[in-house]
């Protein structure tokens, strides 16, 4: 895969819109819509004849794709698994167990951080904040957020994907948005 690239013409064409929506001189600034619709393209990682690719079509020398490719952790540099879970790993998460839901994906999918299991189902990796810290602790799965986890409740995801299904994103305790656990707290009557 990693030889040639080109997108297809679907993504042609969205790559021309995003690049429009940029003044004349300024379409470098597509350069993150751009590398996310060719590792979408490609399966969810960036080969280097991807980002040569997007240097090409907005006229930018390759190294300064390779230097955002490289910064970004949403852009992944070789293959990942068809579920790629991504344990956050900031402070409110750390606090609330985020140690435990990656010890759970290690155990459960018998793999390391960064490691993809034989079948090509599962990639695990650590993050830094997902921007979920009121529900930590929060995993992403490809592009959707599990918040309110414990292991129990992320094995049971890890099942569901496992086989096939697309198990419900957002708070496992049923929290609306990031209303407080168990709801409203004040406010509730008349002085």
């Amino acid at each position: 895969m990693s030889e040639a690239f080109a997108f297809t013409p679907a993504n042609k064409a969205l790559a021309e819109k995003i690049i429009a929506r940029y003044p004349a001189g300024r379409q470098a600034s597509a350069v993150l819509p751009l590398l996310d619709l060719a590792q979408r393209q490609v399966g969810g990682w960036l080969p280097r004849a991807a980002m040569d690719y997007v240097a090409d079509t907005l006229a930018m020398a390759p190294i300064r794709i390779y230097e955002v490719a490289t910064f970004y952790s949403m852009f992944n540099l070789k293959p990942v698994g068809r579920n790629l879970l991504q344990v956050c790993r900031t402070t409110p998460c750390w606090l609330r167990g985020a140690d435990k839901l990656t010890e759970t994906c290690r155990r459960k999918l018998g793999i390391g951080l960064k490691e993809t299991t034989s079948d090509g189902n599962f990639t695990l990796v650590e993050v830094e904040c997902l921007g979920g810290c009121v529900n930590a602790p929060v995993v992403q799965i490809n592009d959707d957020f599990y918040e309110d986890l414990d292991p129990a409740k992320l094995e049971a995801i890890i099942d569901r994907l496992a086989r096939g299904e697309k198990p419900a994103p957002g708070s496992q305790i049923g929290r609306q948005g990031s209303a407080p656990i168990g709801g409203p707290t004040t406010l509730l009557g008349e002085d």
